[in-house]
């Protein structure tokens, strides 16, 4: 599902032109949960911004489902198959608009049919209760603004997300919901994700392959297996692994999510 081969992304202008990512090359399937975890400021989420065409200044060849990608996005049916949900869930909801007005929108904009059931299956999609479809985003919890960006986010029908931190802004017990959440949605849509986080328990549930970052480059690919026996071979990697607060956390993260899955069951609605 995305393709990327030698990839270089730069920031500023002349003299002050520096590369933040440095080539970077990995595949990630289709259907597959791919996560790249590394410290703040090594290209992350530079590397989802080249993705979504919201960086310009790159080199190298991606692919998304096969086809290349330019420089700049206008494709409306590239718009529909890649979508981002960003890490802040306030910042990215806009503040003047109501819940049926966000999500709306997208389906004006593409001209698609049935806006008024779309609408009602996204929120049911992500567990909003409906009653909420009206209010403002200073109106919503943490949780709720966060389901609101990943409903408009599915509302397009996308193949893939790019997950820019998606739990960062939010308590251990929402998170755990979200993480559900998404897992969820990526087993009923055959969605593929691709993942980016510090934090290696939130990676770890949903990712079968993780990629660790440093200063712009990719220093190691591990699979979930190699992260919960600590067999990572490179320095850094196992530097960022002692840096945790619990080495093996990945293992409570699990257990947290699985029991506000449980505690959800039958419920419908999360708040």
């Amino acid at each position: 599902m995305i393709e990327l081969d030698r990839l270089s992304v730069y920031y500023g202008r002349l003299a002050e032109r520096r590369a933040v990512v440095e080539d970077l090359t990995f595949e990630v399937a289709r259907g597959e949960a791919f996560g790249l975890v590394g410290e703040s400021g090594s290209g992350k989420s530079t590397v989802l911004k080249a993705i979504g065409g919201l960086v310009r200044d790159w080199r190298g060849t991606l692919r998304v489902a096969g086809e290349a990608l330019g420089g700049v996005r206008r494709d409306a049916r590239f718009r529909r198959r890649v979508q981002m949900v960003f890490q802040d869930p306030y910042g990215s909801l806009h503040p003047r608009q109501t819940v049926d007005r966000m999500l709306d929108e997208p389906l004006r904009i593409h001209r698609l049919d049935r806006r008024e059931r779309r609408i009602a299956e996204a929120l049911a999609a992500v567990a909003l209760d409906p009653a909420l479809r009206y209010r403002y985003a200073h109106q919503l919890s943490g949780g709720q603004r966060q389901r609101v960006a990943l409903a408009r986010a599915l509302i397009l029908e996308p193949e893939l997300l790019l997950l820019d931190e998606p739990t960062a802004a939010l308590d251990v017990s929402v998170q755990a919901e979200i993480l559900n959440l998404l897992k969820r949605l990526q087993a009923e849509r055959q969605l593929t994700y691709l993942l980016v986080s510090h934090d290696l328990a939130v990676v770890a549930h949903l990712c079968r392959r993780i990629g660790v970052m440093r200063q712009g480059r990719l220093v190691e690919l591990l699979s979930l297996e190699d992260l919960g026996s600590e067999a990572a071979h490179e320095p850094y990697t196992r530097e960022l692994l002692a840096a945790a607060r619990n080495p093996t956390a990945w293992r409570s993260t699990a257990e947290r999510a699985a029991a506000a899955e449980s505690g959800n069951r039958g419920t419908g609605l999360l708040s």
